[in-house]
């Protein structure tokens, strides 16, 4: 193989190409109702989501989704609102003001289509009574700091919200509320993408004071008062007013890392799918998948070369300093600080929805010479490990990876030729 980067390259758009929204919501469309259908979404892949339904939905519609600015797509009957992402901002105040004010008025024999997809977290403040939005903002830059799973992460998004946990589901009733979930989440929970707007799960204010103990965040005063008191609690899965409703979950890590594997095939490399729902430390994934790798290039085991080494999952970064990155360039620095030296090792980590962390890059390639091309362009790899500057550091030998926004988000791919 004389490009490994058009492999890998072409491996990330197969598994991108499996969660194409106009292929998976036509496998899953509602039946439609004697009255109106009003479609909502939130999530960095909503807009196409939106788009998509438009071309498949024989029928009239009105909408609203939210989407991350420069996310957007071109819908004729859904508006598109663009917000901020990872951080909340004014925008994503007033399109979860006008989302509740959509759904509110309907009747039994009306449809909401739900299109959500994973980032609604961040595109949907709404702060629950006595809070601000500067309350939800120290809130949600606090988890992107502390290294909690996503789990944990939306169980306490969901206690000092007005729209996550199924309350915007909950302000629709009694119109019947159908869920199309694109998953980010390891386990393919629906309840958990995007903190389940539409979709309640059985996490607890009690869960969510855990984690936050757990893991050391330090929240606002006022945010704390708040979940500590019964105002708090989200609606469990049992109340009748989500009786009736329907979630269907159209595109997950799993199946674009199966669809990855048999393009692998289709190229002659055998491929093995480790997870599709590994979570942890980004350094420290980095550093066991590294072991793998080196492992069949030096040893020829646990698999046979050459072989395409494929997980997915959402990792977490617990941030120590102030640098640019996000969790897949994260894990594969340290990955390309485990394999230097190393020969017939590439590797590409990003993220399905084309962003990873704050910058424009979804990921990066890195193989057994990134090590030492950082340290003649004047990089101290371990360094910039430390410091969570993983985009610097790949961004000064040329191997970040800039798809694009994708219009999907299946989480994280890692492809991981070994020849």
């Amino acid at each position: 193989m004389t490009d490994p980067k058009s492999f890998l390259t072409s491996i990330f758009d197969a598994a991108v190409a499996a969660a194409d929204p106009e292929k998976t919501i036509r496998n899953h469309l509602p039946a439609k109702p004697k009255g109106r259908t009003v479609v909502i979404g939130a999530g960095k892949g909503s807009a196409q989501m939106a788009a998509a339904f438009e071309k498949v939905w024989d029928g009239p519609i009105d909408g609203l989704v939210v989407t991350r600015y420069g996310y957007g797509a071109r819908c004729e009957r859904i508006e598109i609102i663009e917000a901020a992402h990872p951080v909340p901002d004014v925008a994503g105040l007033e399109a979860s003001r006008r989302l509740l004010e959509k759904v509110r008025g309907l009747t039994a024999d009306d449809l909401v289509v739900a299109l959500i997809s994973g980032g609604g977290s961040a595109l949907l403040p709404s702060p629950a009574p006595g809070l601000t939005l500067a309350d939800e903002i120290a809130v949600n830059e606090a988890l992107l700091a502390s290294g909690a799973p996503i789990a944990a992460m939306n169980t306490i998004r969901k206690h000092v919200s007005t729209i996550k946990g199924g309350r915007l589901a909950a302000a629709a009733h009694p119109a019947r509320v159908v869920s199309l979930v694109v998953s980010d989440i390891p386990g393919d929970n629906p309840a958990l993408v995007a903190s389940g707007p539409t979709v309640p799960d059985t996490g607890s204010r009690a869960d969510a004071l855990a984690s936050i103990a757990a893991y050391g965040m330090k929240l606002p005063a006022s945010v704390m008062a708040h979940i500590q008191s019964p105002a708090a609690d989200a609606p469990s899965p049992d109340d009748p007013r989500f009786a009736g409703n329907e979630v269907h979950l159209t595109a997950s890590a799993g199946v674009s890392l199966e669809a990855a594997a048999a393009e692998a095939n289709r190229q002659g490399i055998e491929a093995v799918i480790l997870s599709d729902a590994i979570e942890g430390e980004a350094r420290e994934v980095g550093g066991v998948h590294a072991a793998i790798a080196r492992e069949v290039a030096t040893r020829n085991r646990p698999f046979a070369k050459p072989v395409l080494i494929l997980s997915g999952g959402e990792t977490t970064v617990t941030l120590r300093a102030k640098g640019k990155g996000g969790r897949n360039s994260e894990f594969l620095l340290a990955f390309a600080i485990g394999i230097d030296g190393v020969n017939g090792i590439d590797a590409l980590a990003a993220d399905t929805d084309g962003i990873d962390g704050s910058e424009n890059n979804a990921g990066a390639f890195a193989n057994g010479s990134t090590v030492a091309r950082m340290r003649v362009a004047g990089v101290d790899a371990k360094a910039m490990l430390a410091g969570n500057n993983a985009w610097t550091a790949f961004n000064a030998v040329g191997d970040l990876f800039v798809p694009g926004p994708t219009g999907t988000n299946v989480n994280d791919l890692r492809a991981i030729l070994v020849r």
